[in-house]
């Protein structure tokens, strides 16, 4: 179970790493399924250029589900295959 912090602002502003210590950005935004009463996704800004293939990629939406930790950064899930070839900490190689 993932412990939030009090106030979702704290949020803003938070590097994001995945669990093998790979950047991926700043979170941006958090979007919130109001009915349900939960948080749905974080959007990441300042996006990692060297994790995405497209020119000018501004964004990305990280769905709750991958999100494993956030304290003073916030951990994810490790996605093989979510973002262009490269190590990008892959230590298993």
């Amino acid at each position: 179970m993932i412990r939030m912090r009090t106030q979702i602002t704290e949020l803003f502003g938070l590097n994001i790493y995945t669990e093998k210590s790979v950047f991926v950005g700043e979170v941006e935004d958090v979007i919130l399924d109001i009915e349900g009463k939960k948080m749905e996704s974080l959007v990441v800004g300042k996006l990692n250029q060297e994790l995405v293939d497209i020119k000018n990629y501004k964004g990305l939406k990280l769905p709750f589900r991958i999100i494993r930790s956030i304290g003073d950064i916030v951990i994810i899930r490790h996605l093989p295959g979510a973002f262009k070839s490269g190590d990008f900490g892959d230590a298993e190689k």
